[in-house]
């Protein structure tokens, strides 16, 4: 249950008036409408307590609907990305599709009814010491076009942002004077554009050598730069996901062992990839997923296509220039077009008032499975660094642990109601 200080109807389009509103929510905020924000919310129904869920978008799941390329498939494969209680249709791939996993996931708030507070941007969230409470400001559109400034006050804050809410753009000398196009892999849909453009790709995780490998396909000629050493393994291995054979390798042995195991197969069926330019670090690709966060490139094609040579591996940027790029190893390209796969952040840091749960780069202090729960009822999903499932996990205990706190607290509440009131009935007249 809410209460609305302003006015008594909760309707964003209605008492244009007020400038401002606060409300009093029975339960936690929940900031972030994609799948950890939905997993919370979907676990928090089902023990009946009330929550608020804030989206900046329009839509659930923004990253996925708003800021991915076409041909995105799920890297892992559909059983260890569902959410909790809810399992993918069985009519669906192994690896479903963007258009597939974003219906799956308007299912799955449909199905939990799940609404959240859609163009509402948080502009802070702090914690007030005296009364025990967050104070949660934002900037709300409403329907007729107006900005408006909600308070929202609450117990339990959950920030279910996640690790890639804001794309990370590299200074680059020189870039100011490139003349041709230049955006960052979250505004990249189709290669259908490029056809018979030379293509920089800055970066070669996941997004880089998928996006070199849609330019392939649609005849461009893209160049991808390397700059650091990375790990790259087959998504499959003899028809079975490796992701899937990394688990059971570190259930049933040590991490060293698991990581021996992975590169020795990756030598068998990819090859020395050396001397095609990338070099393997010298930390194993699961120690260092621990250790960094940082996730090998699962392979989908990519790689056929650098050892025919229809996708070029170049080294570092050392300046731009009007059509072109000088590299660190002074080769000049001529290129048409730059696409920034240089990864995403977190924006926790410009909005939450804490730095004691939250590093100064926006992920919890407290390594996986550990970094779930900070102290006055805040809360974090989606930050593992485990992708999907770890964020389920994550919302699993949040909301189980948010739920006992309300029921205790409400259940105390009825109490000191029910004794008042026989107090009052108890008095002489």
């Amino acid at each position: 249950m809410m209460f609305n200080s302003a006015c008594h109807s909760q309707s964003l389009d209605q008492n244009e008036l007020f400038s401002r509103r606060c409300v009093w929510v029975n339960g936690p905020v929940i900031v972030g409408a994609g799948p950890s924000g939905l997993a919370v919310g979907a676990g928090l129904k089902d023990q009946g307590v009330p929550f608020i869920i804030l989206e900046r978008a329009d839509c659930i799941a923004s990253l996925w609907q708003k800021r991915t390329y076409d041909r995105l498939k799920l890297h892992l494969p559909k059983q260890f990305c569902q959410l909790p209680n809810f399992p993918f249709p069985e009519d669906f791939p192994e690896y479903p599709s963007k258009n597939q996993f974003i219906k799956y996931l308007e299912s799955y708030a449909k199905h939990f009814e799940i609404n959240p507070n859609f163009n509402e941007t948080v502009q802070s969230a702090k914690y007030d010491e005296t009364f025990g409470l967050w104070w949660v400001k934002t900037i709300a559109q409403s329907g007729t076009g107006f900005a408006v400034e909600v308070e929202y006050i609450c117990r339990w804050l959950v920030v279910a942002t996640g690790e890639n809410s804001e794309k990370v753009v590299p200074e680059f000398e020189g870039l100011e004077n490139f003349d041709g196009h230049v955006m960052h892999a979250c505004d990249y849909r189709s290669g259908a554009a490029y056809r018979g453009k030379n293509v920089l790709v800055v970066g070669c995780g996941n997004s880089g050598m998928e996006v070199s490998l849609d330019l392939c396909n649609h005849d461009a000629s893209p160049s991808m730069v390397v700059r650091s050493s990375v790990h790259v393994l087959p998504r499959e291995i003899l028809g079975k996901s490796t992701f899937e054979l990394a688990i059971f390798l570190m259930k049933w042995g040590p991490l060293w062992l698991a990581d021996k195991i992975l590169l020795i197969l990756a030598w068998i069926f990819l090859g020395n990839l050396k001397k095609y330019g990338i070099k393997r670090p010298s930390t194993g690709p699961l120690q260092l997923k621990h250790n960094s966060g940082k996730t090998p490139v699962l392979d989908i094609g990519a790689l056929q296509k650098i050892r025919s040579g229809e996708i070029k591996v170049v080294p570092g940027i050392k300046r731009f220039s009007h059509g072109t790029v000088e590299l660190v190893n002074g080769q000049n390209l001529m290129i048409d077009s730059v696409i920034l796969a240089t990864g995403y952040r977190s924006n926790v840091p410009s909005w939450l008032k804490e730095n004691e749960f939250f590093s100064g780069d926006g992920i919890p202090r407290n390594p996986f499975p550990n970094g779930w729960k900070g102290k006055a009822g805040l809360y974090a999903v989606g930050f593992t660094r485990r992708g999907l499932s770890g964020a389920s996990l994550d919302a699993i205990g949040v909301s189980q642990d948010i739920s006992k706190s309300w029921k205790e607290e409400t259940k105390q509440k009825r109490k000191t109601v029910a004794a008042r009131h026989r107090r009052l009935t108890d008095q002489p007249n």
